[in-house]
């Protein structure tokens, strides 16, 4: 009965093994939450627990392809990864689009709303994979995010400070 019970859970005819499959929802918790880290540390609306969710459910989905195609038949399966790609960017950009908010005449939430994006995309990337594209990505995130933010924030203090 126990067999029977592991044997729903783990599938050993699975088109990509469960140790694989976790290592790469496992990046792409870890990548979607350094950048969910550096928004919930600014005080951002989306953070890290969302960042994180969006990028393993993007990688889920990718996964889950992977797992249809190898059930649907294998070599003589029409697999168009363009359709992944723009379902997961149409689901996050409905997300993102909820964290920009206009007051005012300003714009709040952009960069958060890229940066879930990202998140998305980096979530994909994990899910397909290609773990060390997540990594650069999630790299270079950091430095737009945190190293530019230094940047801007000391020109708008030497701008203010000039008036």
């Amino acid at each position: 009965m126990f067999d029977t019970l592991v044997a729903e859970f783990v599938d050993p005819d699975a088109t990509i093994p469960p140790a694989i499959a976790m290592l790469r929802m496992l990046a792409a918790l870890v990548f979607g939450g350094i950048i969910g880290l550096e928004r919930e540390a600014d005080e951002h609306p989306a953070g890290l627990r969302t960042h994180i969710m969006i990028s393993l459910a993007a990688c889920l989905f990718a996964l889950i392809s992977f797992e249809l195609m190898g059930i649907a038949g294998g070599d003589n399966v029409q697999f168009d990864p363009l359709r992944l790609i723009e379902a997961v960017t149409a689901g996050v950009a409905f997300l993102a689009a909820g964290s920009i908010i206009t007051s005012g005449g300003k714009v709040k939430g952009l960069t958060t709303g890229a940066g879930m994006w990202l998140a998305g995309a980096i979530g994909l990337a994990c899910g397909t994979g290609r773990l060390m594209l997540a990594l650069q990505a999630t790299i270079m995130a950091l430095i737009v995010l945190w190293l530019l933010s230094k940047i801007t924030t000391r020109v708008g203090q030497k701008l203010s400070s000039d008036d």
